[in-house]
């Protein structure tokens, strides 16, 4: 008998009424618990469950209109998603925050309490997950069909703390409690292969046919997280994977006794999706860093193909009906992935399977750096994915002989351009093949784009023009004003209303305030206020007292050394000498935070000498409170959602031509912090959009650094002309703020002095006198408020929504699907 056709989705009430009765029933049908025994965690997962089935409902609606509709769908390949805390997120996206702090008031139960229980979802080290958890976000609330991929990883990016000074991983266990947002979906798994042979097979009809034979299979498992946009009913789907056993168990092994190796398959297969970036300095972890990427890419493609033919499209139809991007070089390998599954398992003709690739694939790139660019030795590629391996070469040769044509007899430019690195060991350029297979390829700020076009991509530039777009990126008001700085959020809402929360331009219409006294009064009070909040949350995490009413200048992102922690460490250890020599130095807080990769040892030295210079700085009676300095420990979005919006100072000092764009520097200008940096990345466009006077500019342009790197001036001829940069450095190199060893960072002094690869004592001079600036501007409060209000009123650029836009409307060729109609809060 054939199941009735179900033609009406429920509706659940998002009165006060309705959702007290929905968390209630949540309690005892899904928790299993009494109303009047439950805990908090009890609490918090019963809301969760009441707000997740009125999210579903939308995201049903949303998917029937992207069908009736016939839609064209993004899909969002990215190894990372830093989405953070999702409760209150999810609450005032759906435009229902208020009736449920009263509804679980009602209850007898403190909101606020419950949202501060929930674990950050840290799927992500730092800007590249927060950008794509930002756009799909961003694809929601503007209507966009947009589908995220990712992994559900087993433990996140690790939980950060200091044993004494230096950094600790350990196990980031956010699902210890399970999640309450995610819906598992056991029907949707697909094989991901790995390892072993390639067999050639001749085609009756003619052609060759490939079959990749045994090796190992593992299964990838959909786990489901609707996302839903602000102030529509729109609700989008991230799709995470789970490695899963093709074999969980073997009975043999274990009627034998060998317990172990009866489970050994399943906790091998696993390990894929344990753990965000294992450590790649062994052979064994290179391995699974590869396993990784491929398996959520096969897994998303095989998904996305079987929607695109479940919705009756025709392969052909595919660059019309899907855009798939992909976020950074971690995908690449879904060139190759999509060529497979045309030619392998749908028998689409090479030639045609390359062109349908080619217009469905676009690829942003997020770094400069090329050590940053993945490549692949070529055995373990060959070992690992051998059809692959086939496929990339084959790629390769009909890209080459294309090259060939154009540059007849130029082998040089052949060997730039070429998929393989022939140099020494043979490696697959990943990023070479990311750009051959796609039909856009855009950089996130406009020095990063021209800098891919003339340096890293030159030759790709020069042989496509047409592919190389660029798309600044930006960051979510949602998250970065309305949620982390409600008294903010309620001022400008006071002043100019509430419009710039859909269309963040219109904090324009901010200007004409920012020199009304009244205005700056206020606006200074909102800041002293989410300082103090600040200084709890240090107080509470480090011990460390700190005084709201002094600069906090702060910089939080990444432990790297282009982002030169070690700038400003140089200028605490310079204002903290002169202080104890009885200058009058302005008084300020400053604040680091940022983890460091497991095994980058020069990332973990720098967090341990900043350790080290905090606590004898923080500790010393004859500085008391005109300098402190603290690294908050296990920087995280819910501790940035605190920090960004007490910031002063936004220190984005990264060596000029080395930071693709940056996010931190949005979200912090969005919050009314000035910028202190290096026409890097999208400082550029900041500081053309704030204005000269709003920011404090120093240091090397890129064109700069190149001319300094050529001229080869040593480092230690710099500290020979500056007496007080010296004694900084001979203070690190001595040992003087180390506890235990004074050879501990012996090495460290001698990087700066015969090294310095990221030109931090080349451009300090001009720092400092960038800081002392900050200092003086910062001294006169009624001009530091109206270069704030500026920075506020100027940054509607940089929202996410302009960025995704962007991306629609010059590489996707998408365009919105809004469910309902905007500014209606979310009501249903």
């Amino acid at each position: 008998m054939a199941a009735p056709e179900v033609t009406h989705l429920p509706h659940l009430p998002n009165d006060v009424e309705g959702l007290r009765q929905s968390i209630r029933d949540a309690v005892v049908r899904v928790v299993g618990e009494d109303p009047r025994e439950a805990s908090d965690r009890d609490w918090l997962e019963a809301l969760a469950f009441a707000i997740r089935e009125r999210m579903i409902e939308r995201r049903l609606l949303t998917r029937r209109q992207f069908v009736e509709e016939d839609v064209k769908r993004v899909y969002y390949l990215s190894m990372e998603y830093l989405i953070g805390r999702m409760l209150e997120a999810n609450l005032r996206n759906m435009g229902i925050l208020d009736e449920a702090r009263q509804a679980m008031a009602d209850l007898g139960v403190d909101l606020d309490g419950i949202i501060d229980l929930e674990d950050d979802a840290a799927l992500g080290n730092g800007g590249l997950g927060r950008l794509a958890a930002c756009i799909l976000e961003s694809l929601a609330t503007q209507g966009f069909p947009g589908y995220g991929y990712g992994i559900r990883y087993e433990y996140g990016m690790f939980r950060q703390d200091f044993e004494p000074y230096r950094q600790v991983e350990h196990p980031d266990t956010w699902l210890r409690y399970g999640n309450p947002w995610e819906f598992p979906r056991s029907d949707r798994k697909f094989p991901v292969h790995f390892y072993g042979y390639v067999v050639e097979h001749h085609h009756p009809r003619g052609g060759t046919r490939y079959t990749w034979e045994d090796g190992e299979e593992v299964l990838a498992m959909a786990y489901d997280y609707p996302t839903a946009g602000y102030g529509r009913r729109n609700v989008n789907n991230l799709r995470l994977w789970a490695a899963k056993a093709t074999r969980d168990f073997d009975l043999r092994y274990f009627n034998e006794g060998d317990y172990i190796r009866a489970v050994a398959d399943k906790a091998e297969s696993e390990t894929i999706s344990m753990v965000l970036y294992p450590n790649d300095a062994t052979a064994i972890g290179k391995e699974l860093r590869l396993k990784q990427e491929y398996f959520f890419v096969s897994a998303s493609l095989q998904d996305a193909l079987e929607r695109h033919l479940a919705l009756g499209y025709s392969l052909d139809a595919l660059p019309d009906k899907a855009a798939i991007q992909l976020n950074d070089t971690h995908p690449a390998i879904a060139v190759a992935e999509l060529m497979r599954l045309l030619v392998d398992c749908h028998e689409v003709p090479w030639d045609r399977a390359w062109d349908l690739t080619r217009r469905t694939l676009a690829y942003t790139n997020h770094t400069l750096m090329p050590e940053a660019l993945e490549t692949w030795p070529v055995p373990l590629m060959q070992h690992v994915l051998p059809r692959h391996m086939g496929i990339i070469y084959q790629i390769n040769h009909e890209f080459l002989e294309e090259v060939r044509h154009r540059y007849p007899g130029d082998s040089d430019r052949l060997a730039r351009l070429s998929i393989i690195d022939e140099e020494g060991e043979r490696r697959v350029r990943m990023a070479h093949l990311a750009v051959v297979g796609s039909h856009h390829i855009n950089g996130v700020a406009a020095l990063h784009t021209r800098l891919l076009q003339e340096t890293l991509f030159e030759d790709f530039y020069e042989l496509w023009p047409e592919r190389f777009v660029n798309v600044t990126n930006g960051v979510t008001p949602r998250l970065w004003m309305i949620q982390s700085n409600p008294a903010l959020t309620e001022l400008l809402g006071r002043r100019i209303g509430n419009d710039w929360q859909y269309d963040l331009e219109r904090l324009r219409a901010l200007e004409p305030y920012a020199t009304d006294p009244e205005l700056q009064r206020e606006f200074m009070s909102v800041k002293r206020a989410n300082k103090v909040r600040l200084a709890e949350l240090v107080r509470e995490r480090t011990g460390v007292e700190l005084n709201p009413d002094v600069l906090f200048d702060v910089q939080v992102k990444r432990i790297h050394e282009y982002k030169r922690q070690l700038l400003k460490l140089l200028h605490v250890i310079d204002l903290y000498r002169r202080i104890r020599a009885g200058e009058d130095i302005p008084p300020r807080v400053v604040l680091f935070g940022g983890k460091a990769a497991p095994g980058y040892a020069r990332a973990k030295a720098i967090i341990q000498v900043i350790n080290e210079v905090a606590d004898i700085v923080n500790h010393d009676p004859a500085v008391g409170d005109r300098l402190k300095c603290v690294f908050f420990p296990n920087y995280e979005v819910s501790a940035a959602s605190i920090i960004i919006p007490a910031a002063d100072l936004s220190e984005q000092i990264s060596t000029a031509g080395f930071e693709a764009s940056g996010t931190g520097n949005m979200k912090l200008a969005l919050n009314g912090a000035l910028t202190i940096g290096t026409l890097d990345g999208a400082n550029i466009e900041i500081r053309d959009a704030v204005g000269d006077d709003n920011v404090f500019i120093f240091g090397m342009t890129a064109a700069e650094v190149v001319e300094h790197r050529a001229r080869g001036e040593q480092p230690s001829t710099i500290l020979e002309r500056a007496p007080g940069l010296a004694a900084a450095v001979d203070m690190i190199e001595s040992g003087f703020f180390t506890r235990d060893d004074p050879e501990t960072h012996r090495d460290l002094g001698r990087y700066l002095r015969e090294d310095d690869p990221f030109f931090v004592l080349a451009d300090y001079q001009a720092y400092a006198e960038a800081c002392d600036r900050a200092d003086a501007l910062y001294a006169d409060t009624s001009a530091w408020a109206e270069a704030a209000i500026h920075n506020v009123a100027r940054m509607g650029f940089f929202s996410i929504d302009r960025t995704v836009r962007d991306y629609a409307n010059q590489i996707w060729d998408v365009v919105p699907e809004p469910v309902a109609p905007s500014k209606t809060n979310g009501a249903a």
